[in-house]
């Protein structure tokens, strides 16, 4: 496996020191933001994809660097019920398709997205339970209205480009778990997959390791990111998991992103990697840092170093638990 990034993160470096930021960390694989939410791009997807010259530039600067390209990440809501923002992330989306392999990768990361509960809508609606019968309704209209016809039409252009889009299991998106990951994907396609990320499975209180399990039977894992949770005992205990107050007020809240191995250790992360090799993973973990407790900087570099550590031990010994 190879340790990456998801360089949104790096964003205020610009793109050359980034790199170099990356090499001198002794990364292998660099994942790009190329537009919605992940912040502004090191570059315009839509000039790079006219352009072989800019394409090769960018190609050549990662190369010289020992760095793979892992993915494109887009992370926005193609699917949005206002018109406006649809537009826009679909077209995101669609560039970074027809962008991924002339840049050398088959993988474009993104959400699901979550339209309105209804065609009057103008904000998404993300529904938890199915009571009162409207909740059922809305759930019935994102899926059967929306959200299957948008990706079955997306999975076609995935397969026509030669390019695989991995799912970040996102709550606040109709796709937040293992179920409903497997269900978009028996709907709409088999270019339709994960971008496994076990940060947002902890404080669900879903079982990462049994869930990579799951995705790697259907072999539907197409890119890993490292991050980490952790659950506050004492405030879950009060209020439960579903917590809408800022990442920030850290003290306050029920569960918190943490940088990889300040969550979990290595009775997590060692038994993860090798659920993940067990399944034919041995691609990238690809660390995204939001860490409210640390800078960007530090949160990368601890998470290098844990996963250096927890990658060269699992090599050396065998996956005996499963």
């Amino acid at each position: 496996m190879k340790i990456g990034v998801m360089s949104a993160g790096l964003g205020g470096m610009g793109f050359e020191k980034a790199l170099d930021y990356c090499q001198s960390l002794g990364l292998g694989a660099i994942e790009l933001p190329v537009g919605c939410y992940p912040g502004t791009p090191f570059f315009d997807p839509e000039a790079v994809l006219k352009s072989a010259d800019e394409q090769n530039r960018i190609k050549d600067m990662c190369k010289q660097r020992g760095l793979e390209i892992s993915g494109l990440a887009v992370h926005g809501n193609p699917v949005h019920p206002d018109a406006a923002v649809a537009k826009e992330h679909t077209k995101a989306h669609e560039t970074a398709v027809k962008l991924a392999r002339k840049l050398g990768t088959t993988v474009v990361i993104n959400f699901s997205g979550c339209p309105g509960g209804s065609k009057k809508d103008t904000t998404p609606n993300w529904v938890t339970c199915p009571w009162p019968p409207d909740f059922s309704d809305a759930v019935k209209y994102q899926w059967n209205d929306v959200l299957i016809p948008f990706w079955t039409k997306q999975n076609k252009l995935a397969a026509d480009e030669g390019v695989k889009i991995g799912f970040e299991a996102h709550p606040g998106f109709c796709v937040y778990n293992t179920e409903t990951l497997l269900c978009l994907r028996k709907e709409c396609g088999k270019q339709l997959g994960a971008n496994f990320d076990p940060s947002h499975f902890f404080w669900q209180g879903i079982d990462p390791i049994e869930s990579a399990r799951e995705l790697g039977k259907a072999k539907c894992i197409w890119h890993v990111h490292a991050k980490d949770t952790s659950i506050d005992p004492r405030n879950t205990a009060l209020n439960g998991v579903l917590d809408t107050k800022s990442y920030g007020d850290v003290a306050v809240r029920s569960w918190v992103f943490r940088t990889v191995g300040y969550g979990h250790g290595d009775e997590f992360w060692k038994p993860f990697i090798s659920m993940l090799r067990t399944y034919g993973y041995d691609g990238v973990l690809s660390i995204e840092h939001e860490d409210s407790l640390m800078s960007v900087q530090e949160g990368f570099e601890k998470a290098v170093e844990y996963l250096k550590g927890v990658i060269v031990k699992e090599k050396a010994g065998a996956a005996w638990w499963f």
